[in-house]
């Protein structure tokens, strides 16, 4: 393929102990030099043909594009040509994001269209092939690719990850802990990748499949402490398994260098006002679960095996997913819409104080709507024709609640 430099080998290239130069130490980190609970949230959008809506390796034209625009930085290439990733500044609130993510969706629409293009946002092209894509010419992807070869190159997913900051590291490590349960109702309402390859795969999440083939993906493993944390990622880095801990791409993982908690199982949300329902729930879970910490409640915890068994039901089934209640001592499995409502209603008073409530309720909503996964189906089902269904992905990430001009002096 495209863009894999060299001839593939099979053996490491080194596996003689430390890098050399390697200096510096993972414990150092930003926990607690910003405000807590500030928001972040990066979207991976699917660069289209404006004709025909397959995938197009566009992203040179359209970072050469925006070159010395003020969204210049917010504007990124990703492992594939045909992928394009935008992130929002430190927003305070839902409100925010919404406000963010509408410029910039605004702005690289209307960039795109001037060059013949479209832009999609869903966890998986409706039909595109990865064989057809090519990797961005950057240091950092082409080792990705000699490193992990085929699981790299069929890696043609997108995926939304919410940033929220945290203001003490041994916080941080409890927080990620007791939001493991919550990886199925994120990706349930997130869900938004039920095909592969131009096929239906029975999965409302198929990215989740894919990207399971990475190493260091998957929910985390529970830490003791921050301490516990720092000693797996050193270990990993001073033995040049990896570069740095970014290279380490769990459902959920610390951002040090950015003092947040980065949550990433979610799929590329198609409606916008899917995303800062979503950027609004992971808000509050993290303000709701560093409360329960700072007053010395215990933040429950459950084996890995559960969660994850959660999580793969939810990646089958989307919002119809039975999935245990880990929180109770039912034996029967319970709706995970059920399990989402519920914990809306104790997120409330959270998202109040946050100033995000109006959008945390946009979490009813996907709820009593259907999620994209939902939405690509019963186009496909109406007359299986697939363009139709990226076409329709095309349109509803397009569609925006104020027009961008509109914003302006919010934004500046």
């Amino acid at each position: 393929m495209s863009g894999a430099s060299g001839t593939a080998q099979i053996f490491p290239p080194s596996i003689t102990g430390e890098v050399p130069g390697h200096a510096g130490s993972v414990l150092d980190h930003a926990f607690g030099k910003g405000d807590p609970y500030t928001l972040g949230v990066e979207e991976e959008y699917q660069l289209l043909d404006a004709e025909t809506f397959d995938l197009v390796q566009h992203i040179e034209t359209m970072l050469e594009a925006v070159t010395g625009h003020e969204l210049e930085a917010r504007i990124n290439a990703e492992l594939m040509q045909s992928v394009l990733e935008i992130s929002t500044p430190v927003c305070r609130h839902a409100g925010d994001v919404m406000r963010w993510l509408t410029t910039l969706r605004g702005y690289v629409t209307e960039t795109a269209r001037a060059k013949g293009a479209r832009v999609g946002s869903a966890g998986t092209h409706p039909f595109s092939l990865f064989e057809r894509q090519r990797i961005t010419a950057k240091d950092r992807y082409r080792a990705l690719i000699d490193q992990l070869q085929y699981v790299a190159r069929r890696e043609l997913i997108f995926g939304m990850h919410v940033h929220v900051a945290v203001d003490d590291p041994e916080k941080a490590v409890q927080v990620v802990n007791g939001l493991l349960p919550q990886l199925a109702p994120l990706l349930a309402l997130s869900a938004s990748s039920p095909f592969w390859r131009g096929e239906p795969t029975g999965l409302a999440s198929s990215r989740q499949m894919v990207f399971s083939a990475f190493p260091r993906s998957g929910p985390p493993p529970r830490f003791r402490d921050y301490a516990d944390y720092a000693e797996v990622v050193g270990q990993l880095e001073r033995t040049g398994c990896i570069a740095d801990y970014t290279h380490i791409w769990w459902d959920i993982r610390l951002h040090p260098r950015l003092g947040t908690i980065e949550i990433r199982v979610c799929d590329a949300v198609t409606r916008i006002e899917d995303a800062v329902a979503i950027a609004a729930y992971c808000q509050a879970l993290v303000k709701q679960l560093s409360e329960h910490y700072e007053a010395g409640r215990e933040i429950p915890s459950y084996h890995r095996i559960l969660t994850s068994e959660n999580k793969w039901l939810a990646a089958r089934y989307g919002l119809q997913a039975p999935i245990m209640d880990l929180g109770s001592n039912r034996r029967n499995r319970i709706p995970v819409a059920r399990v989402v409502r519920r914990t809306v209603a104790e997120l409330r008073p959270h998202a109040r104080e946050l100033g995000s409530e109006r959008e945390l309720e946009g979490v009813l909503e996907i709820l009593d709507r259907g999620s994209s996964a939902e939405r690509q189906l019963r186009i496909w089902n109406a007359n299986h024709d697939i363009v139709e269904v990226a076409r329709e992905i095309a349109d509803a990430t397009e569609a925006l609640p104020v027009a961008p001009e509109l914003l302006a002096e919010r934004l500046a």
